[in-house]
């Protein structure tokens, strides 16, 4: 059961990246002015520091482009391309994004740590450093508590992660505050220090963004918590009396998952496949980030039974067993009222029902007679192992001569 349609979920999807965009290009404009303030300010000013928190927020521009790319690319449907869709775009970008934040940090922890060997050259930034450092902590706060509201909103993960980066970097510009004002009470080596404290915190988001691409490319699993809400919400289905093999996988901020669904044996293909959509259905609605969703229908639990691969499938089984009913003056099987084949795999063996028509004519016990011998017949000359003949009141029982 699909309980959003395509159009619904388009415009919803739509909605949010418009939501996104909004947001992030408002951080965007801010990022980029605060960056060319702090590193202009910083050349001025003599403070390494604000330089370094300057190319901090760099970073912070440039994962606001990669969100609204993803949001993008993310808002249009999968094409025959692309049947996964595109998000593994902001995967790619985000490593790139990683390794060029990393290499930045390298080159200004190396430069800050020359300044500290050789003291004359060691920089000495004044108040006007001090005041750019200080509204970019204004700032960034303001823009890490406006972009955490629309994130929780939206529950989008992508959107809370830049938002944190934000956070960041208003957490850098107070480093940089503390290493100023050291040097301004006469503590010189402050600011290269400040530098280096700031340089770190771009290695670490480095590395988180490249440790999260990473994971995406290797097809790294959901996060556990969200693994075992897949598994509780399955088990609220009916007629769902196990679920295994769950793998889950992420595709941008999306999360993909493929799931063995045990059901009764006994119940009917289209039975199954109903409550498969079901399960997909239950999963879309209460798990927004799951935007594909794949069942496998077991009749029983595949990790302990024998396989039945070396089993014969229908034509061989059916060609044998109408030899036999044949034999007997009786129809084939699979004509328009005649006798009806089902055919179990369970446990690597082999259970076939058969469903005769019932004789009208009060000959119940040569009726009786005949099913016994059918049943040991397709017992000896099939793979069959177990025979379940059914009647139903259908006809005079027929009676031909045997060729």
């Amino acid at each position: 059961m699909n309980r959003e349609t395509p159009s619904a979920r388009s415009a919803s999807v739509r909605t949010d990246y418009l939501q996104i965009r909004q947001i992030t290009l408002i951080g965007s404009v801010i990022n980029a002015l605060l960056a060319l303030a702090k590193i202009v300010g910083g050349v001025l000013t003599g403070s390494q520091a604000l330089v370094a928190d300057g190319i901090h927020s760099l970073s912070d521009l440039a994962t606001d482009i990669l969100v609204i790319v993803a949001a993008r690319q993310g808002s249009q449907a999968a094409d025959r391309q692309h049947p996964y869709g595109h998000g593994r775009i902001q995967t790619a970008a985000s490593m790139l994004l990683a390794l060029s934040l990393a290499f930045i940090a390298a080159g200004l922890a190396w430069d800050a740590v020359e300044r500290l060997r050789h003291p004359g050259t060691l920089l000495h930034p004044g108040l006007s450093a001090m005041a750019i450092a200080a509204l970019s902590i204004l700032l960034k706060e303001a823009l890490y508590q406006y972009t955490i509201r629309v994130a929780q909103r939206l529950e989008s993960g992508l959107l809370r992660a830049n938002a944190w980066h934000h956070r960041s970097d208003a957490l850098s510009s107070l480093i940089v505050v503390a290493g100023i004002a050291g040097v301004m009470v006469g503590f010189d080596r402050a600011d290269a220090i400040a530098t280096i404290v700031v340089t770190v915190m771009i290695a670490q988001v480095a590395y988180s963004i490249g440790r999260e691409a990473l994971a995406e490319l290797i097809d790294t699993a959901a996060d556990p918590d969200l693994v075992d809400q897949i598994h509780r919400y399955i088990q609220t289905v009916p007629g769902v009396l196990d679920a295994h093999e769950l793998r889950t996988r992420r595709m941008g901020s999306d999360v993909l998952a493929d799931v063995h669904l045990r059901v009764d044996p006994h119940i009917s293909v289209s039975e199954g496949h109903r409550i498969g959509d079901e399960v997909i259905g239950l999963l879309k609605a209460e798990l927004p980030r799951l935007s594909d969703v794949i069942v496998h229908i077991d009749p029983e639990d595949d990790r302990q039974w024998n396989s039945s691969d070396t089993l014969p499938l229908r034509p061989e089984l059916e060609s044998a067993v109408n030899a036999i009913l044949q034999l007997h003056g009786i129809a084939e099987t699979g004509n328009d009222g005649g006798p009806t084949l089902v055919l179990h795999y369970l446990g690597g063996e082999l259970v076939a029902e058969l469903t005769l028509a019932l004789p009208l004519d009060g000959a119940i016990e040569e009726f009786r007679q005949l099913t016994k011998a059918i049943e040991a017949e397709i017992i000896d000359g099939t793979p069959v192992t177990t025979v379940n003949i059914k009647a139903y009141m259908g006809a005079t029982l027929r009676r031909s001569t045997p060729n």
